[in-house]
C-alpha cells in the first residue's frame, strides 16, 4: 500500500464503476473511438456479491475492471488497450492506488494495491468475451441457451460471479444478454436440482441420532453441522438464489426471505451439545423448510412433521418424501430419470474443481455421475 493514510473505504463494486467513469471511458473514447465494447465488474471477487468490507482491501481488491470485447477485437485491441491504460490510467482513484504489486511474502499468490512512480500494473483485464464465457460456464451463453447438461456443469458459484456484479456499459448487449440467460434455473432444471439437494438431506437426516446414540457426540456435531449446510443451501435455492463460495454462505442466506425464522433453528442445532437439544432445533429448521417447499406449489403438499426413523427412536423429515415428487414432476427428456446426484456442486466439494479454469473437465465430469 501507499505510506500516505488509507482512504475511507469504497465499495469495490462503486470504485469500480469511478474507474470506469472517470478514467477508463474518456482514454477508450480518444483511442478507441467506436470500438464496440462492455465495461463490467464480474467473476470471483468479494466485492461481486456485495460482501466486501475494509479487510478486502488487503488483496486482490482495489479499482478493478473487467473490459469484453469480440474475438477479433480483443485479438487485434486488447494488448494495445492494456498498455494505453498502464501509460496513461492516473496512480489513483478516490485515494486508492490503480497499480497492483505482489506482496513482500513469497508465499502471499495475492496482489496487492501499491504506490508506483513508473507504468501502472492495473486490474483493468482485457477479456474475449467468447472465451471468458467458455472458461467460466463451459459455453458462449452470449450465443445459445444453456442446455440442461449446460446448466448441470456450472458451479453455482460460478454463476453467481456471472449475474451479480455490475455492468457499467455494454455497447453490443451481448454481456446482458448473458447474463439474462443464466440469471436464474429455468423451472425444469430448478425442479431437479431441489429433488437432488432435498436428497443429500434425506441421506444423512438419521446419523444425527444413530451417532449419538454410539456414543460419538462429535459424529453426532458434525453430521448435524453438515445438514445445516444442506438446509441454508436448500432455502437458496427455494428462493431462487446461486450458492456462492463457502466463505459467503452465511451472509447470502441472511438476505434470504426465510431467514429470520430458520437462523434461531440452526443456530442452537449447531451449538447444542447433547442429542435431544440439537434433535429438537433440526426439527424445526426442517418443518420450516418443508413449509416453505410446500408454499412454492411445485407438487402437492408434503405433511412438514417429523416422524421417528422408520423403528428406531430418532426424529426426521424423511426428506426423500420431498425428493421423489419433485423428481417425478420433472418433465424435461433431458433430466427426466437422472440420478438425483444433480449439479456439479451438489457432489464436488473442492476449492479447486469449482473454480477452475478446466470448464471441459467439469462437463465431463458431470456427463459421467449424471449419466448423461
Amino acid at each position: 500500500m501507499a505510506s500516505h493514510r488509507e482512504p475511507s473505504f469504497l465499495p469495490g463494486i462503486e470504485l469500480s464503476r469511478v474507474l470506469y467513469e472517470e478514467a477508463v471511458r474518456p482514454l477508450l473514447d480518444e483511442c478507441f473511438p467506436g470500438l464496440p465494447y462492455a465495461a463490467a465488474r464480474l467473476g470471483p471477487g468479494s466485492e461481486v456479491l456485495g460482501f466486501d468490507t475494509a479487510r478486502s482491501a488487503d488483496h486482490d481488491w482495489g479499482p478493478r475492471l473487467d473490459l469484453f470485447l469480440a474475438p477479433a477485437d480483443a485479438a487485434a485491441h486488447g494488448e494495445k488497450i492494456r498498455r494505453l491504460l498502464a501509460d496513461r490510467l492516473p496512480k489513483e482513484i478516490r485515494g486508492w492506488p490503480t497499480h497492483f504489486g505482489p506482496a513482500d511474502d513469497p508465499l502471499d499468490p495475492a496482489a496487492h494495491m501499491a504506490a508506483t512512480e513508473g507504468p501502472v500494473d492495473h486490474r483493468v483485464l482485457i477479456h474475449d468475451l467468447t472465451a471468458w464465457l467458455t472458461e467460466e460456464a463451459g459455453f458462449d451463453a452470449s450465443a445459445a441457451e444453456p442446455s440442461a447438461r449446460d446448466w448441470l456443469a456450472i458451479p453455482q458459484q460460478k454463476l453467481a460471479g456471472i449475474t451479480a456484479g455490475a455492468v457499467h456499459h455494454d455497447g453490443p448487449g451481448l454481456l446482458s444478454t448473458a447474463r439474462r440467460r443464466l440469471a436464474r434455473y429455468p423451472e425444469q432444471v430448478w425442479r431437479h436440482v431441489l429433488a437432488c439437494q432435498w436428497q443429500r438431506i434425506s441421506q444423512e437426516e438419521a446419523f444425527v441420532g444413530r451417532c449419538a446414540e454410539t456414543g460419538d457426540a462429535l459424529g453426532s456435531a458434525v453430521v448435524t453441522a453438515r445438514l445445516v449446510r444442506d438446509l441454508m443451501r436448500l432455502s437458496l435455492l427455494m428462493e431462487r438464489h446461486y450458492v456462492p463460495y463457502t466463505k459467503w454462505l452465511g451472509g447470502a442466506f441472511a438476505r434470504l426471505d426465510t431467514a429470520g425464522a430458520l437462523t434461531p433453528a440452526l443456530l442452537g442445532a449447531l451449538a447444542a451439545t447433547e442429542y435431544p437439544e440439537r434433535e429438537r432445533h433440526l426439527c424445526a429448521a426442517y418443518e420450516a423448510v418443508a413449509d416453505r417447499q410446500n408454499a412454492l406449489g411445485l407438487i402437492a403438499p408434503v405433511d412438514p412433521t417429523p416422524r421417528p426413523y422408520h423403528s428406531r427412536p430418532y426424529l426426521v423429515l424423511h426428506a426423500e418424501r420431498f425428493a421423489r415428487p419433485l423428481a417425478a414432476s420433472v418433465t424435461d427428456p433431458e433430466l427426466r430419470g437422472l440420478p438425483l446426484t444433480g449439479a456439479v456442486d451438489q457432489w464436488a466439494d473442492s476449492t479447486d474443481v469449482l473454480m477452475g479454469r478446466d470448464a471441459g473437465a467439469l462437463r465431463a465430469a458431470t456427463a459421467a455421475v449424471s449419466g448423461f
